[in-house]
């Protein structure tokens, strides 16, 4: 990091994964979601944010945790284990929320963790909230069983904001008949899209000039990894890891186009090569 510092001024590499506050991009009609949800912690729900692999909803979902969690009284947790079985997903609940569950007494769990967050909700005035990334792997019987858990009166009150985040797969799986019941209490919805060239380039400014160095590409190479991404953001700033260390091992000041031919070209000329050394062994 210190060499990326030396040769560019960059604060951090901001093509990789796990990115500071500063560098989580707020995309366009997020701002909306995220104060549907605010206003949720008042009334409980889900919401639910999908999209395609790699067009950001994980780092989404992060910027919404800090975002919420800076809320006075907010309780937010996040389900680590999403594909786990009921006993399991009881047992990280009571973790989440400080109580212990017994693993052979699920009715026992199923009345403490309500009670823990009735309290909550008395002494806040605002529902825990739960996120859970990669929310297509939950099981039915798990999804119905926080359907369950935050609804209390008749289905007249609930006792918790849960947000589902998760691919496109999740949003099938709603409209499957043992879910038709939770999908019709989802109250707020964000389905980030495959992004055209000019939301990827706004995207590529805000990493670069959140890590300090909105100089780094050329303005031709910006161009160029914004309408080869396919309108995902993960291929894009994969694709700028991939050209920034081979800027840093040449110390080439700038990355630009040059550089963008020479590896990609010879990266897509290999692999005709690969697969027909494959199919002759």
């Amino acid at each position: 990091m210190k060499r990326l510092h030396d040769l560019y001024g960059l604060k951090y590499n901001p093509f990789l994964p796990h990115l500071p506050k500063e560098g989580l991009w707020m995309p366009p009609g997020a701002e909306g979601f995220f104060a549907r949800l605010e206003m949720m912690r008042d009334m409980g729900g889900f919401a639910l944010l999908t999209g395609e692999p790699g067009a950001g909803k994980s780092q989404l979902l992060r910027l919404l945790h800090q975002r919420l969690r800076a809320e006075p009284g907010a309780v937010v947790s996040v389900l680590e284990r999403p594909q786990s079985r009921l006993a399991d997903l009881y047992r990280e609940l009571g973790d989440r929320f400080g109580i212990t569950v017994g693993t052979y007494n699920r009715y026992g769990g199923f009345k403490a963790l309500r009670e823990r967050w009735r309290q909550q909700i008395k002494q806040t005035l605002v529902q825990p909230i739960l996120l859970v990334d990669e929310a297509q792997e939950m099981r039915t019987e798990s999804l119905c069983e926080l359907r369950l858990l935050g609804s209390e009166e008749s289905d007249s009150v609930s006792l918790m904001t849960v947000v589902l985040c998760g691919d496109q797969r999740l949003t099938e799986r709603l409209r499957s008949v043992d879910l038709l019941s939770l999908a019709s209490r989802v109250r707020a919805r964000l389905i980030l899209p495959r992004w055209p060239p000019e939301q990827l380039g706004d995207y590529l400014d805000h990493l670069l000039a959140a890590a300090g160095a909105p100089h780094l590409l050329t303005e031709g190479l910006a161009r160029v990894l914004c309408r080869h991404a396919e309108g995902n953001l993960r291929q894009l700033v994969h694709m700028g890891e991939v050209l920034l260390a081979h800027a840093a091992q040449r110390r080439l000041p700038q990355v630009d186009e040059n550089l963008y031919i020479e590896v990609f070209s010879r990266t897509t000329a290999a692999e005709p090569r690969q697969a027909s050394a494959g199919r002759s062994a």
